[in-house]
C-alpha cells in the first residue's frame, strides 16, 4: 500500500488532498464521509471531463489507510483566489474570466446530472436554523422557480478555478447539478458577498473594496453575455441563502437568515 507524505497540500470540510506522483494527486475523503460518495464524485466528474468542460481528468479509485479516495490529474498552477491575493491589479481581469468560464460551463447540458431543486430543497428541508414559515416560504418560491437543464457546478469561486500555462481549469465537481444558470450565479455572487459581509472590520477596508469590486466586475460581465441574468438572482437569492444555511457555517448564519427573511 502506498504511503502518504505527512502534510496535505490541501484540506476542506470533507477530504484532504496529497501528492500521489508527479502527474497525479489524491482527493482523500475523510474517514467519516459515506463510501458512496467515492463512486458517486467519479461518475460526476467523469462526465464533466467528458463534456469538454475545462476540469482535471480523472482516474482510479484507491484506499488508504481505511479511507477512500480518488486519483485526479495533477494541475500545475495557483487558484485564482491565490493568484490575486498576492497580484491585486489582475482583480479585474480575473472577474471577468470567472464569469467567462461559468457563461461556458453554463451552456452545457448533462443528462446524468441530479436537479439543483431537488439538491436546494433537500438542504432548505434539513437546516435546523430555519423557522417552519420561512421554509415553507422559502419552499414555495422554489417550486416557482424554473428548473432548468444547464449545467451547474453549485460552488463556484475563485479558489475553484486554477490558473494554468494550459488556461483556466475548475475543480471540485462534488456539487454539480442540471438546473438554471441563475441559481448557480446567485450561489456564486452570494458566496463572494458573504465573504465581504464576513470581513468586517477585521481586514483592511481596501481588501472589502476589492471584494465589493471583483463582485461588481464578475456581474457586469455574465450580464453582458447572458442579458437578463441580474433579474432572476433577486428571485434566487433567499433559496440560495436558506440552503446555504444547512451547510452550518456560523459566522455567515446571521446575514444568510437575514437574506431570508427579506427575500
Amino acid at each position: 500500500m502506498k504511503e502518504l507524505p505527512s502534510t496535505p497540500i490541501a484540506q476542506g470540510r470533507t477530504a484532504e488532498i496529497y501528492l500521489w506522483d508527479e502527474t497525479h494527486v489524491l482527493k482523500l475523503y475523510r474517514d467519516w464521509c459515506p463510501s458512496a460518495w467515492v463512486e458517486y464524485e467519479t461518475r460526476i466528474a467523469g462526465a464533466i471531463n467528458e463534456a469538454g468542460i475545462p476540469s482535471p481528468a480523472i482516474g482510479e479509485i484507491v484506499e488508504v489507510n481505511g479511507r477512500r479516495g480518488l486519483i485526479y490529474e495533477r494541475l500545475d498552477g495557483t487558484s485564482m483566489l491565490q493568484d490575486m491575493s498576492t497580484r491585486l491589479w489582475t482583480l479585474f481581469q480575473h472577474a471577468r474570466l470567472l464569469a467567462d468560464l461559468q457563461v461556458q460551463i453554463n451552456q452545457k447540458s448533462i443528462t446524468e446530472l441530479p436537479s439543483y431543486k431537488d439538491r436546494l430543497r433537500y438542504d432548505i428541508c434539513n437546516t435546523e436554523h430555519l423557522s417552519a414559515d420561512l421554509r415553507a416560504k422559502v419552499i414555495a418560491r422554489l417550486d416557482i422557480l424554473p428548473d432548468g437543464q444547464n449545467v451547474c457546478h453549485g460552488d463556484y469561486h475563485p479558489d475553484n478555478v486554477i490558473i494554468t500555462k494550459a488556461g483556466p481549469v475548475v475543480i471540485d465537481w462534488m456539487t454539480a447539478s442540471s438546473g438554471s444558470p441563475g441559481a448557480d450565479v446567485a450561489r456564486t455572487s452570494l458566496i463572494l458577498s458573504i465573504g465581504a459581509k464576513r470581513a468586517g472590520r477585521q481586514v483592511n477596508p481596501i481588501i472589502r473594496t476589492a471584494i465589493n469590486l471583483y463582485l461588481r466586475t464578475y456581474l457586469n460581465r455574465y450580464q453582458e453575455l447572458v442579458p437578463g441574468i441580474k433579474n432572476e438572482l433577486a428571485s434566487w437569492m433567499p433559496v440560495i441563502a436558506a440552503a446555504r444555511i444547512n451547510e452550518d457555517i456560523v459566522p455567515e448564519r446571521e446575514a444568510l437568515i437575514k437574506i431570508v427573511k427579506e427575500g
